[in-house]
């Protein structure tokens, strides 16, 4: 065994500021193009080796690959040395696409630490690194030690973050953003509600192709009914058409949508009047490629635009909002997540959760995690994930309905830790609770509270109406599917509204509009075994007993092993809904176990 030399202990402790900045998304723009990431990485830090330490007196301690560790004597040195690498690095990204532009952020500590001749090391070392991982593209994140070492509104303006929770730190550390006094552009996330990973349209009123004054009107007049009906998906955020009316008729309106209002996508088009005709052209582009994604020609009565429920304007809206939707699962389906923005990790991830294959399923989860890794503080991933083991049971994927059951409710809980008032949240607990364990009196509870928080919340109500089928009336599951549905009327989950309406109509025993929009959903989702059920059921009760031994064949093509035992496993088996289907199922003559 070798002999280890003993070597003179030779360090000293120091109290300094430091600070820690990296580049958000480091390794989706390495991935995008390396040399150009490298060549604008090695210009920032020329800059601040050159310009910015030598300025406020301080030093590179150490290369973080994508990031560096800063030295200063001062508060006030730091955050002015912070503020002018961030000017740099957006001063930068000018003529950028969105997609390659280079955002910093940044956190500071008043640290205390030991070095050596190598290093320097310390609790306070990573807690500075831990600071920086909260910041927002473009943002100073700084300890309440710092804080207390700058004048508010000479060095920095301030604002409290409250106490936050780091990863391997026990307890909560107050902390603050900082940016530059009289600064009043807030850092780039901040522009939208925090853990909001919704895709953004803006939608640029239409151009009229003729000169006649009294057309230009109707241009708006499209705009403002495709925004109205955008705006009831959930899955989007949707620009006012008081910022979008300001770049009709400009060139490269797409590039400029994009940057001035942060859109991901682009809507545009233009219109021929003829009579009492019109002609509309229109296009979706993904601002952040370039690239035209979808466009059609629709054609109608100019009367019908004045419609509350405008043919012409739905038909625009739904094929626009499904273009995007299909969009963003492709990107999620054949992207390295890395290079994944996070609007494209959501919608991807709550599309595949709702595909027939248990391979695009499980795809679902991975899209999801790797949206909570990213967004650690952030529910939204969380309740949707739990959403995703609920489904696991229901679809009979799962080899342990206990397991993912715990798993479920983990996962909303900490939901819930994280935003208590998250009506998402609370309505996929209580779909949870209802589904899987029996819970009535608590799944009620918590879907009621979701309402009342957001009674537009259109996943709150399609829960309610699937707790009213298996413990409330039918007249009410019908009544809170209609809503939901009127909610979000061009939602990408469309065949999943149907089928929950389907539900409530067949535990009314109206057995002819459950089979109708049963098979609508089917048509949509045609190997979705909740909705092979309830066809399978309203056929077998009705009497159509040959319908439904073909129902039979089918589930069971996605359901091999089907036994009126296993079924009652998926979830829970108290119900009088459940047991309905169980003596369906035995009237086909499944066996028991």
């Amino acid at each position: 065994m070798p002999t280890l030399t003993e070597l003179p202990l030779i360090t000293h402790r120091s109290t300094k500021v430091l600070m820690v900045m990296d580049v958000v998304e480091s390794v989706r723009l390495m991935e995008l193009d390396e040399d150009d990431f490298v060549r604008r990485w090695q210009q920032l830090v020329a800059h601040a080796e050159t310009q910015v330490l030598p300025l406020h007196g301080g030093r590179i301690v150490k290369s973080l690959g994508d990031g560096l560790m800063l030295e200063f004597a001062s508060a006030q040195s730091c955050t002015k040395a912070a503020f002018m690498l961030q000017q740099f690095s957006q001063q930068a990204n000018a003529g950028q696409p969105a997609d390659r532009r280079m955002h910093l952020r940044m956190g500071g500590h008043v640290a205390e630490f030991v070095a050596d001749k190598h290093d320097i090391y310390g609790t306070d070392v990573n807690l500075t690194a831990r600071f920086a991982s909260l910041a927002e593209p473009g943002g100073l994140v700084i300890s309440a030690e710092l804080r207390d070492l700058i004048p508010t509104g000479l060095d920095a303006d301030i604002e409290d973050m409250g106490e936050c929770h780091l990863k391997h730190v026990p307890e909560p550390v107050q902390l603050f953003r900082a940016w530059p006094v009289g600064d009043r552009i807030k850092p780039l996330a901040e522009e939208t509600e925090a853990g909001d990973f919704r895709p953004t349209i803006a939608v640029i009123p239409f151009e009229a192709r003729s000169n006649e004054p009294e057309h230009f009107v109707v241009g708006e007049l499209i705009a403002d009914g495709v925004i109205a009906q955008l705006s009831r998906s959930a899955d989007l955020r949707v620009i006012s058409r008081l910022s979008t009316s300001a770049f009709r008729g400009r060139t490269n309106l797409v590039s400029q949508a994009s940057s001035r209002l942060a859109a991901s996508y682009v809507l545009s088009g233009s219109y021929v009047v003829s009579g009492n005709r019109i002609l509309i052209t229109t296009e979706l582009c993904d601002a952040r490629r370039g690239d035209v994604i979808w466009a059609e020609r629709v054609s109608g009565d100019t009367g019908d635009l004045l419609e509350a429920e405008s043919a012409l304007i739905n038909t625009i809206a739904s094929a626009a909002n499904r273009a995007l939707v299909d969009t963003e699962v492709q990107q999620s389906l054949v992207q390295p997540m890395p290079r994944l923005d996070s609007g494209s990790l959501l919608l991807g991830g709550i599309a595949l959760m709702h595909r027939s294959s248990v391979r695009d399923f499980d795809r679902s989860r991975q899209v999801l995690e790797a949206l909570q890794d990213r967004h650690g503080r952030s529910a939204t991933p969380r309740a949707w994930l739990a959403k995703w083991y609920t489904m696991r049971v229901i679809r009979g994927f799962s080899d342990s309905p206990k397991k993912d059951t715990a798993l479920a409710l983990e996962q909303t809980r900490r939901a819930l830790d994280l935003t208590p008032n998250n009506a998402l949240s609370l309505a996929i607990e209580g779909y949870a609770r209802c589904q899987l364990l029996g819970d009535s009196a608590l799944a009620e509870a918590r879907i009621a509270e979701a309402i009342a928080l957001n009674p537009n919340e259109s996943m709150a109500w399609l829960y309610r109406s699937v707790w009213s089928s298996m413990w409330g009336s039918s007249e009410s599951s019908i009544d809170e599917a209609v809503v939901a549905a009127k909610l979000s009327p061009i939602d990408p989950l469309k065949y999943f509204y149907d089928l929950i309406l389907a539900t409530g109509y067949l535990i009314h025993r109206d057995y002819d509009k459950a089979i109708m929009l049963a098979r609508r959903s089917l048509t949509m989702n045609r190997r979705h075994q909740p909705a092979l059920r309830t066809l399978l059921m309203a056929q077998t009760e009705s009497g159509a007993t040959t319908d439904a031994l073909e129902t039979l064949i089918l589930l069971k093509q996605e359901m091999p092993n089907l036994t009126v035992s296993s079924y009652l496993g998926m979830g829970s088996a108290t119900s009088a809904a459940r047991q309905r289907f169980a003596n369906a199922l035995r009237a086909l003559g499944v066996s028991e176990f």
